[in-house]
C-alpha cells in the first residue's frame, strides 16, 4: 500500500486523510456523497490543518477589517476602472477550485501548474505567490478571493473590462522579406561560419574522411530542416549543388559525427562566433535554462509499488541571451539534474570575450555571492531578485543589489523584466526547430541541442542583416580549439 491511492471507504494513503474524517470531509453541503476523495481534496485538508496553527483572524470582524483596505474599483467619469491584475483576478474568481480554508486563509489554485496553489491571507493581506513576494503588492490571487467573497455575499457583479493588450510595432515588409529568404541566407551564413573550421591532420593510410567543415554543415542543416537524417538528404544535396558543400555527407556519416564528443566544444564555439557580429548592439543580457525532451526512458524498480517504473529523460540547455536581438551568446547543455546557478560564471566568461556586458538579468535560481561577483567583475550590473529568506548582510555586490531592490524597486523591476526575452528565445527555438531531439546517445543529444541553438542564431543574423544592415564576418576556428 502507498502513494496517492484511495480505498472505497474514503481512506487516503500518503495524503494525510484517514478513516471517517476523509468520508465526512468529502461530502457536499447538501448532504450528497461525491464518491472517492481526490488527491487535491486531501492536500486541501492538510492545508486546513496547517491553517489552524496560523495566527490569522478567524472571526468575521477580523475579516471585515482586513477588507477595508481594498475598496471597490474606482470610478472615473462614471466608468469603472480596473488594472490588469484586478481583471485577471476577476477571471480567476470563476475557478470553482478556489476554497476557503479557515479563518482568513483561502486556497487559490495555480493557472499554470496543475496540482499547485497559493494561500491568501485576507487579514495579513499576503499571498504565497512569486508576484506578491517580488512586488509586495496586491496580486491577482488576492483579487480573486475578494471577488469570490463579494459574489457569496450577494454583491453586484462587476462588468468585465477588457484591458488592451500591449502590442509592439512590426515592420511587415522587412519581416516578410526575411521569412521568405531566411533559409537561403542561413545556408550562406552557415557556409561562411564553417569556412573557418580547419580539419585536424589525418594520420595513417586509407581514404581521407569527409572535411570537418562539411560534416558540421550537414549536421546543422539536418537539424534546421527538422527532418530525420534520411529525409533531410535532399536538402543537404541541394546545398552541395549550390556550392556550400564539397562532399555531401550521407545520413550515416552525420549520425557518427553527432556521437563524437570532440564536436561539443566546437559547436559551442560556433554558437559564440555566430553571435559576435551583434557585439556592437547587445549590452544587456538575460540567462535561464530550458528542457528538451528525448525518446529515451529511465527505468528502475520501485519497492514501494513493487513493479518497474519508468520516466522520460530530458536535457537542460543553459543559455545567455542578448535582450535586443535575442541572439544566444553562450550556451551549455547538461542532463536534467544540472543546477542553474553554477552555470552562470562560465556563461558570463564566454560572453565577455566578445561582448561588453552592462546588465545581466536572472531569476532567483541564480542568486549567490559568486554569481553577483562574477557579473560585477566584468563591469556589469546584476538584476536578480532576492528570496524570501534572504538577508541584507553579505559581500559588497550583495549589499549593492539589496539597496537597489529596497530603495528603488521600480527601477529594479524595469531592468529585471528584460529577463522575459530569454523565455521568448527558448520559445522561438522550440517552435521553429522542435522541443525534443531524435538522437538516442547522450553525446548525440547534447550536440543536437547545440545545433538547434546555432540554427536560432543564424535566423537572428539573417534578420539583423535586413533590419540593421550588418555584414557578418566570422573568425576561423583552428583544429587546436577542438578538444579531443
Amino acid at each position: 500500500m502507498g502513494g496517492d491511492r484511495h480505498r472505497h471507504d474514503g481512506t487516503a494513503y500518503g495524503c494525510g486523510l484517514r478513516g471517517p474524517l476523509a468520508v465526512r470531509d468529502h461530502r457536499r453541503r447538501d448532504g450528497q456523497a461525491v464518491g472517492r476523495p481526490t488527491v487535491a481534496d486531501c492536500r486541501l485538508q492538510r492545508v486546513r490543518r496547517a491553517a489552524r496553527r496560523l495566527p490569522c483572524g478567524r472571526c468575521d470582524l477580523g475579516l471585515r477589517r482586513s477588507m477595508r483596505g481594498h475598496p471597490a474599483p474606482a470610478r472615473r467619469g462614471g466608468e469603472v476602472t480596473m488594472d490588469l491584475r484586478e481583471e485577471r483576478g476577476r477571471l480567476l474568481s470563476q475557478d470553482k477550485r478556489i476554497k476557503h480554508v479557515e479563518g482568513a486563509m483561502w486556497f487559490v489554485p495555480s493557472q499554470t501548474e496543475g496540482g499547485k496553489g497559493y494561500l491568501v491571507n485576507l487579514l495579513a493581506v499576503t499571498c504565497t505567490c512569486d508576484d506578491y513576494e517580488l512586488r509586495k503588492g496586491k496580486c491577482k490571487h488576492q483579487w480573486a478571493v475578494e471577488f469570490v467573497r463579494a459574489a457569496a455575499e450577494g454583491a453586484a457583479p462587476v462588468e468585465p473590462i477588457k484591458v488592451p493588450r500591449k502590442t509592439y510595432p512590426q515592420n511587415w515588409p522587412v519581416y516578410n522579406a526575411v521569412q521568405c529568404k531566411e533559409k537561403t541566407m542561413a545556408q550562406k551564413l552557415l557556409r561562411g561560419l564553417c569556412d573557418g573550421i580547419q580539419s585536424p591532420p589525418h594520420p595513417g593510410r586509407g581514404p581521407k574522411p569527409i572535411p570537418l567543415a562539411d560534416a558540421v554543415y550537414g549536421m546543422v542543416m539536418k537539424v534546421y530542416t527538422t527532418f530525420s537524417g534520411r529525409r533531410a538528404t535532399p536538402d543537404i544535396k541541394a546545398c552541395a549543388d549550390a556550392g556550400h558543400l564539397t562532399r555531401p555527407p550521407r545520413y550515416n556519416t552525420l549520425f557518427d559525427y553527432f556521437e563524437k564528443p570532440e564536436l561539443t566544444p566546437l559547436l559551442k564555439l560556433l554558437i559564440e562566433e555566430s553571435a559576435a557580429p551583434l557585439a556592437a548592439i547587445e549590452t544587456t543580457f538575460a540567462v535561464d535554462s530550458t528542457g528538451f525532451g528525448t525518446s529515451v526512458y529511465r527505468r528502475w524498480f520501485d519497492h514501494k509499488y513493487g513493479r518497474e517504473m519508468k520516466e522520460v529523460t530530458w536535457l537542460k540547455a543553459h543559455a545567455m541571451v542578448g535582450t535586443v536581438t535575442n541572439v544566444i551568446t553562450a550556451a551549455n547543455v547538461t542532463d536534467s539534474s544540472g543546477a542553474d546557478s553554477p552555470e552562470l560564471p562560465g556563461l558570463i566568461a564566454s560572453t565577455d570575450r566578445r561582448f561588453d556586458i552592462k546588465e545581466v538579468s536572472a531569476d532567483k535560481a541564480y542568486l549567490s555571492h559568486a554569481n553577483l561577483a562574477a557579473v560585477e567583475n566584468v563591469g556589469g550590473v546584476p538584476y536578480v531578485p532576492f528570496k524570501s529568506n534572504s538577508r541584507s548582510d553579505g559581500p559588497a555586490a550583495w549589499r549593492r543589489l539589496w539597496a537597489l531592490c529596497l530603495l528603488n524597486q521600480e527601477d529594479f523591476l524595469r531592468h529585471y523584466h528584460q529577463r522575459s526575452n530569454v523565455e521568448s528565445t527558448f520559445s522561438a527555438v522550440k517552435r521553429k526547430f522542435g522541443p525534443s531531439v531524435r538522437s538516442k546517445n547522450f553525446t548525440a543529444q547534447v550536440n543536437e541541442v547545440l545545433c538547434k541553438l546555432l540554427c536560432h542564431n543564424l535566423s537572428c543574423l539573417a534578420r539583423a542583416m535586413y533590419e540593421l544592415g550588418i555584414s557578418p564576418v566570422f573568425e576561423s576556428v583552428q583544429a587546436s580549439e577542438v578538444a579531443a
